[in-house]
């Protein structure tokens, strides 16, 4: 790398104001990353009360995001583009507010909106996730319907691997989550997931893999 040299005419010069005014633009965004790491820290708080699992804000928010894809997959009219990123700030407030569950809901609800509102302040993308939020919110366009079926089938399918490790209370809590889904291609997929063992994708008790680990045996197979 060649160093810079102001006795040189062509050397570009220095320009100590305009370095500042990037740097004081960048700021907003470095400390929306460290916000939205404080996800990965937030426990979902329902979790609590069925007595078994543990997850985060920020593991919720990327199957829920990987669920809209899907969805929007089959619901070709849909924006994906618009929808996944909806997925992805559905519940971005928690990291100010933290996650209220139902029960907590019944005595009162955080400022999330107000949570957004001042994270929207901070960064010069704001105005799009203050109307990602307030979409999703009001429920009336095909893609937050979309991302309000993707967070309930995630946490459907959360209910489904505590079921299959012991936990009663999961599966009734699981048929809660399907009875709420809205849209076709959802209450699909939700009935499939309630019938769908969490280790099925990759593992099948008739292989000889987990016997032999025979090489003939080592590649997946669908059903």
């Amino acid at each position: 790398m060649t160093e810079f040299d102001s006795r040189r005419p062509d050397q570009p010069k220095f320009d100590a104001t305009n370095m500042k005014k990037k740097r004081n633009k960048l700021e907003p965004i470095a400390d929306f990353i460290y916000e939205v790491g404080i996800l990965s820290k937030t426990p979902r708080s329902g979790l609590w009360f069925l007595g078994t699992g543990e997850q985060s804000v920020a593991e919720h928010l990327l199957r829920t995001a990987y669920i809209t894809y899907a969805l929007c997959h089959l619901t070709p009219r849909a924006n994906r583009e618009r929808a996944i990123l909806m997925a992805l700030v559905h519940d971005l407030g928690e990291a100010r507010t933290s996650d209220l569950n139902y029960v907590h809901q019944k005595y009162g609800r955080l400022a999330e909106s107000q949570a957004i509102a001042d994270v929207a302040r901070t960064v010069p993308f704001g105005s799009e996730i203050k109307s990602l939020f307030a979409e999703e919110q009001a429920k009336r366009t095909l893609e937050a319907k979309i991302v309000k079926d993707a967070d309930q089938l995630e946490w459907l399918a959360t209910m489904r691997e505590e079921e299959m490790k012991g936990n009663i209370k999961a599966k009734e809590w699981g048929i809660i989550a399907y009875r709420r889904l809205k849209t076709p291609a959802a209450k699909k997929l939700g009935k499939l997931l309630i019938s769908t063992h969490p280790d099925s994708w990759w593992f099948d008790k008739k292989s000889e893999w987990w016997v032999s680990r025979s090489p003939k045996h080592k590649a997946f197979k669908r059903k």
